[in-house]
């Protein structure tokens, strides 16, 4: 069979197909992909934004309650909060890395010590703010959150 009636006959390997027996996926159906694969990344970016948020927040209680028993250690030994002095300004944990909080005295009398940590970058959106606790065991936050969720 020469070139001429191979195509005159309609025999040739595109002829034969049927339209259904294609394979691949239509337009539709890929957009129908992207849009369900962009709900389900606006749902879950902004919950894993916030479970990073908040296990850095735990971090920061755990510094606020170790750095507050080394004050009441300093104050049984000498009667007083004055000259107690933060081993650091930020987490012993993230030496070398960026601060999430800073960790500061806010108040330091002979009586009384109040410990806060100040929430800086990424993690000032946080809900709960800046977090304190004294020496007395008052727990505050900054934030718009309830103190059960913060503390």
């Amino acid at each position: 069979m020469n070139k001429a009636t191979y195509l005159k006959r309609g025999t040739g390997p595109m002829q034969n197909r049927s339209f259904a027996a294609a394979a691949g996926f239509t337009l539709i159906e890929l957009m129908v992909v992207v849009a369900v694969v962009a709900i389900l990344a606006a749902i879950a970016v902004p919950s894993y934004q916030e479970q990073i948020r908040k296990s850095r927040r735990a971090q920061a209680k755990a510094d606020l309650v170790e750095y507050m028993q080394g004050g009441e250690r300093f104050f049984t030994v000498n009667n007083t909060y004055v000259g107690y002095a933060l081993p650091n300004g930020q987490s012993p944990r993230e030496a070398g890395a960026t601060a999430r909080y800073t960790l500061a005295a806010s108040t330091q009398t002979a009586t009384q010590l109040v410990l806060t940590a100040t929430a800086v970058g990424p993690q000032a959106s946080d809900r709960c703010g800046d977090l304190s606790v004294s020496n007395t065991g008052l727990k505050t936050r900054s934030g718009a959150a309830a103190l059960a969720d913060c503390w």
